[in-house]
C-alpha cells in the first residue's frame, strides 16, 4: 500500500510517499480503508523535531484517519465491518491507504455527515466541547477565545452561546481570519498579530472578561489576568502556541481571586474522547470544516500550507487519488 514515511526530522520534505506492507489488525484492533486524513498542526511540530515522536523515523506518519472498517482483529465485533468511523493512532500509521487502530479510539460517523467533515472536526471539535463543559458557563459571562477563526477556537466561537456565553470576543491574526471569526459568531475580534494585543483588549473593554480560553500560553496569559473579573474569572489553558505554557503563578491568581484550569493530562484526554460523538452529531449545523483536500502523496505540501497559517479550515489528505 501507499503511505507517507517520515524519513527523519526536519522540513516538510522529510515526508515521502513510499510503498509499505499493508498492516493487519491485532486483537482489539480494526483495519480502516482511509478516505480522509486530517493534517494537524501538532504534527508539524513532531515532524520538525520540536516535539519528540512516539517512534523514531523512518516510520509511517500520522495520528488520525477516517474511513471504512474493512477487517477486524480477534475479539472485535464483526458488526463493525463496513462502518464509517474516525480513528486515532499512537502517532504513527495514519498517513496511509490502510490504517490500523484500537477499537477504543473509534467514533462512528453519523449518516448524513461526510467522512472528510468528520475527520476535520473530530479532534478540534471534541476539545472545544470539553472546554465549554469545563468552563461551567451560566448565561451571563463574556468569554475570550484566542485564535477564534480556526481549529479549536472556531468551534468555541460557534458553540459558546449554546453553552451559556452572553458575549464572545475572539482574536485572529489577519483580515481574512478576523472576518471568519465574525462569520462564526464573535461579537468583537481583536487582531493578535500586534504584540500588544492583550493591552489593546484591556483598553477597549467596556467590562471585564469572565472566561479566557487560552491557546497561546506564554507571557500573554499573565497580561490577560488584569482584564478578567476579580473573584470569579476563569482561565482555561489548553495550548502552547507561543512555545511555552501560560506563565501564570499561584500568586498572580490569588491576588486577583482568579482560577486557572490546566486542560491536559490523561483524565482530560479521556473527557475529550467522550465528546467525539457529540461533535460529529452537531456537524450539520456548523460551518463546514474542510477547506482543502490534497492527494496523500502531497503530505509535504499540506504541511507547508499549514505552517503558512493561511488556511481557515482543515487540510485533508485523500488516499483515493492512488486508485485513479
Amino acid at each position: 500500500m501507499q503511505a507517507i514515511v517520515m524519513t527523519g526530522t526536519g522540513g516538510p520534505e522529510v515526508l515521502v510517499a513510499q510503498e509499505v506492507p499493508k498492516p493487519q489488525p491485532a486483537a482489539g484492533e480494526v483495519l480502516i480503508r482511509a478516505e480522509a486524513i486530517p493534517v494537524l498542526y501538532p504534527e508539524t511540530m513532531l515532524r520538525s523535531g520540536s516535539v519528540p515522536m512516539p517512534a523514531p523515523p523512518p516510520v509511517v506518519f500520522g495520528f488520525q484517519a477516517a474511513g471504512e472498517v474493512v477487517a477486524v482483529g480477534d475479539g472485535v465485533e464483526p458488526a463493525l465491518l463496513g462502518r464509517r468511523v474516525t480513528a486515532e493512532t499512537d502517532g504513527t500509521g495514519g498517513y496511509a491507504e490502510f490504517v490500523r487502530a484500537r477499537t477504543t479510539t473509534l467514533t462512528p460517523i453519523p449518516d448524513g455527515v461526510a467522512t472528510a467533515d468528520a475527520a476535520a472536526a473530530v479532534m478540534s471539535g471534541s476539545v472545544a466541547l470539553t472546554l465549554l463543559d469545563a468552563a461551567a458557563l451560566t448565561g451571563t459571562e463574556t468569554v475570550l477565545v484566542e485564535v477564534g477563526a480556526t481549529g479549536v477556537g472556531s468551534y468555541l466561537v460557534q458553540l459558546a452561546r449554546e453553552f451559556g456565553a452572553a458575549r464572545v470576543i475572539a482574536t485572529a491574526g489577519n483580515p481574512a481570519k478576523i472576518a471568519r471569526a465574525r462569520e462564526l459568531g464573535a461579537d468583537q475580534v481583536i487582531d493578535h498579530s500586534s504584540p500588544r494585543w492583550p493591552e489593546e483588549l484591556r483598553d477597549n473593554l467596556t467590562d471585564t472578561v469572565d472566561i479566557v480560553f487560552d491557546s497561546f500560553g506564554g507571557d500573554s496569559a499573565t497580561t490577560l489576568l488584569d482584564t478578567m473579573t476579580p473573584g470569579s474569572g476563569r482561565m482555561l489553558g489548553y495550548g502552547w502556541l507561543s512555545g511555552a505554557p501560560a506563565q501564570v503563578t499561584a500568586g498572580d491568581l490569588i491576588a486577583r481571586g482568579l482560577t486557572f484550569l490546566g486542560c491536559a493530562g490523561p483524565a482530560w484526554l479521556e473527557r475529550v474522547g467522550q465528546a467525539r460523538s457529540a461533535i460529529l452529531s452537531r456537524l450539520p449545523a456548523l460551518i463546514p470544516p474542510v477547506e482543502t483536500i490534497l492527494r496523500l502523496d502531497q503530505a509535504a505540501e499540506a504541511h507547508e500550507l499549514l505552517e503558512s497559517r493561511i488556511p481557515l479550515g482543515k487540510v485533508i489528505l485523500s488516499p483515493d487519488a492512488f486508485a485513479r
